[in-house]
């Protein structure tokens, strides 16, 4: 093959995920595609993988997709005339420990709201399906029918058949080399044997896709790190429908083998590869057994099962697997370039393939992957996550905490201390308890004299921090706190046209004149949420767009993809220009008004307004917002006045008691206040007014996009409406657990906790729109049912008093 070819679709990578999306190209109809391997098909790490298929993820539409795999696994077979060995046996997954049966029986409930049959056992019934188990220490288990195991090999190469059969193109032994690039768009793949001339690319490169992704100056937070399974010796009898079997205290997984078990284990201390960057010769090898790490599992597994003492391991396979910066798949759209789409780092690419191939199949023929996968999207990285230091020290740790207990609320030990906001040290001498977003340091809570505290976390009890956040709750309820909220992502947008260009995009209106402030979504074509953010308008053609610190690279891509193109509008990220301090609670504007020469006044300074005031010797822009259901100001202060701001406005408040407030307060308040979170509460899956946010769309303005949808979504009962279920003092819920109306299930938890100041245990959560709100509404959580009080969205101050005094 030489010279140019021309393809409309390019995918890299022949492995189970590049041929899987190739097969869901070709049964789309699209057939214009050509898939390069620089090897042949599953010589990265397919062809060593343990082939083990599970559903159950901790979100509803990461189950789907590990469904839809399976549902591909059940008819490929004849489809393609080629068989695949998918051995539908079932899986067993075993706690030796009360806290992991805790976490199994959240992931039980979790099942049943999302439609995955799921069985409870006791000990001596999981013996009685895997009679090899030793029992002693074993809680119980969960047994998920449906899951199984497949061979990647004969997988992937029955993708590859139907493709090829429906007119794709594989072409071998070709290695990507780079590409040309125009106006944000790939127009033309390099490789050693040709160039191809296409309209969209994907990258599925596997170990590669980090190298591949800089060669057109995209970074990945894609890792490598070497895993190691063993097969024993072929002296096993059993009979072919037994399951496979996770025992993650003991840190193993075991997939049936012919007379054999094959064990692998997510064992602390892997290692690093390249990088993260192999070489593009590395191909169908593997590495040296590193004998230190296997006894690391493989000595907990001969507890569990004993007659590993009586055989011995007849073959050690070690090798490179994908990992990202968070242990996560990476899909989408990369925010860098218009038509380049990714689908990598995946740790269980086999089991996922079918399901992910399709969902990148709708992202590339449809601009969207047909649900709401945040929680894989390439957008949720920056570029700091792909860092080489950052991402091995993550990538290790993911790999490492595959099987630990994943405890609510837990926080990330590694790659810390990166972005640190102005105010760091002076709140970590006050007490800071810091946990991380996108890199930054971010006040959790904060540990006072007289309080109690402890870091433990709980499944089923109080958290360590619950009287700790109380306190803070009482005080921003009773007083006055400062919150630093520096690690909000920042845009500036000037310009003649940036009013017309913002309103187009958001569905609430934009405010005219300046000084003024609007809290909006951005929605899609279909009306769906795609972003939940604030707008500023600063001053003339001068705007502030506010979000969450981890939605930032999301939500500029959203933003500068749908801007209207020929409209005059600069586009800046200022995140790290401004600090952010929240001053919130009844007695703020006593604080503020001892600093200031401006009337802060509710009359001068109403809610949703902002001014530029001094506070001290320090110009600040003010505005009169906040997430918490308070009096209260967010200040946009620039980095190197923020230290004295903060010194500031603490030595004002002396008088009025005030003191620091964390993000675990927030969370309390904002769930009082009937406040949503966007990717759990609201995403591109619901409009406006199926999340009662339809005082937020103006539909009288002029044309904004998804205007339409929502007109025909205005007015009507929807589908499904988001609702708030309370209940009187504490219950352990931490979301996705399902819920019952009369009996039936309705929906299940978007987002949980407890509210202080109202000392209610909350759950937010999607029922159908036309349920009879007389119905016995019940939670299930860790095998007990609790009946829920329905009640106003917003259970806080609901005619805002509190808010707007």
């Amino acid at each position: 093959m030489s010279g140019d070819l021309q393809a409309k679709i390019v995918i890299i990578g022949g492995g189970a995920i590049g041929t899987a999306v190739a097969y869901h190209l070709a049964n789309a109809g699209e057939t214009d595609v050509l898939l390069l391997e620089k090897s042949q098909l599953t010589h990265g790490c397919t062809w060593h993988a343990a082939g083990l298929v599970g559903q159950l993820r901790g979100k509803r539409n990461l189950t789907r997709l590990m469904q839809n795999s399976v549902a591909v696994f059940d008819r490929l077979e004849k489809e393609a005339g080629l068989a695949i060995d998918w051995k539908k046996v079932g899986s067993l997954r075993l706690a030796s420990s009360p806290e992991r049966w805790s976490e199994i029986r959240r992931s039980m409930s979790q099942a049943k709201s999302f439609g995955v049959e799921c069985e409870a056992l006791s000990a001596a019934e999981a013996k009685q399906l895997f009679p090899f188990i030793e029992t002693q220490d074993v809680e119980g288990a969960a047994f998920i029918p449906g899951d199984g195991y497949i061979d990647p090999y004969a997988l992937t190469q029955a993708y590859a058949k139907v493709a090829k059969d429906k007119g794709v193109q594989i072409k071998e032994h070709t290695t990507v080399t780079g590409f040309d690039i125009e106006h944000r768009r790939i127009v033309k793949v390099h490789t050693d044997h040709c160039s191809v001339t296409c309209e969209k690319v994907l990258n599925c490169a596997g170990l590669w896709a980090k190298r591949v992704g800089e060669m057109a100056d995209v970074s990945l937070a894609a890792g490598v790190v070497e895993h190691q399974y063993f097969l024993t010796e072929k002296k096993l009898k059993f009979d072919s429908s037994l399951p496979t079997l996770r025992d993650p205290d003991k840190n193993f997984y075991l997939k049936p083998d012919t007379g054999a078990f094959a064990i692998g284990g997510w064992e602390q201390g892997t290692s690093v590869c390249w990088q993260s960057k192999p070489p593009l010769e590395f191909g169908h090898e593997l590495f040296d057994a590193n004998y230190d790490r296997l006894e690391l599992f493989a000595v907990p597994t001969s507890e569990r099962l004993p007659v590993l003492n009586e055989i011995g391991i007849q073959t050690v396979i070690n090798g490179p697997i994908p990992v990202s910066a968070d242990g996560e798949p990476i899909m989408g759209q990369a925010p860098d370039l218009d038509n380049l789409f990714v689908a990598c780092g995946f740790t269980a690419g086999i089991a996922a393939s079918g399901g992910a191939g399709e969902a990148m199949a709708n992202w590339v023929l449809h601009g969207d992957p047909g649900m709401d996968l945040w929680a894989f999207d390439v957008r949720r990285f920056g570029n700091l996550h792909a860092q080489s230091g950052y991402l091995g020290k993550r990538a290790v740790d993911a790999y490492a905490a595959y099987y630990k207990i994943h405890w609510p609320g837990e926080q990330t030990t590694v790659a810390r201390g990166l972005r640190r906001s102005p105010l760091y040290q002076h709140l970590k001498e006050a007490g800071a308890v810091y946990g991380s977003k996108f890199g930054w340091e971010r006040p959790d809570c904060f540990v006072v004299n007289n309080v109690k505290f402890s870091e433990s976390l709980s499944f089923e009890h109080k958290p360590g921090y619950f009287e700790t956040v109380a306190h803070e709750c009482r005080q921003i309820a009773n007083k006055v706190v400062l919150i630093d909220q520096s690690s909000f992502s920042k845009f500036e947008l000037t310009g003649a046209d940036a009013y017309a260009a913002l309103n187009y995009i958001a569905a609430n209106t934009i405010p005219v004149d300046p000084g003024n402030a609007v809290y909006t979504q951005l929605c899609n074509e279909n009306g769906g949420i795609e972003s939940d953010l604030t707008i500023i308008h600063e001053a003339t053609n001068k705007f502030l767009v506010i979000t969450g610190s981890g939605f930032g690279v999301r939500d500029r891509h959203w933003m500068e993809t749908h801007l209207p193109t020929d409209a005059q509008v600069n586009f800046r990220d200022v995140t790290n220009s401004y600090a952010v301090i929240n001053l919130c609670g009844p007695c703020s504007r006593s604080v503020l008004e001892k600093v200031t020469e401006s009337n802060v006044s509710n009359q001068a300074f109403p809610f949703l307004t902002t001014q530029h005031i001094n506070i001290g010797d320090a110009r600040v822009l003010a505005v009169r917002i906040g997430y918490i259901g308070e009096l209260g100001w967010e200040l946009y202060i620039p980095q190197e006045y923020a230290a004295y701001v903060y010194e500031t406005l603490f030595e004002s408040g002396q008088e009025f008691g005030i003191s620091n407030a964390g993000y675990r307060a927030i969370e309390s308040c904002r769930l009082e206040k009937g406040y949503v979170y966007w990717s759990a509460d609201v995403g591109p899956d619901f409009n406006p007014y199926q999340a009662g946010l339809g005082f937020c769309v103006d539909l009288n303005k002029s044309e904004f996009i998804g205007q339409q949808a929502l007109q025909q979504a205005a007015g009507k009962t929807p589908a499904k409406q988001l609702v708030t279920l309370s209940y009187q003092g504490f219950i352990p819920l931490h979301g996705s657990e399902p819920i019952y109306v009369n009996g039936e299930l309705g929906g299940a938890v978007t987002s949980a906790g407890f509210g202080h100041r109202l000392w209610l245990s909350i759950a937010y959560g999607y029922l159908p729109g036309d349920f009879d709100k007389s119905s016995t509404i019940e939670i299930e959580a860790f095998g007990k049912s609790y009946k829920m009080d329905l009640g106003q969205r917003c259970l806080y101050d609901p005619k805002m008093k509190k808010l707007k005094r």
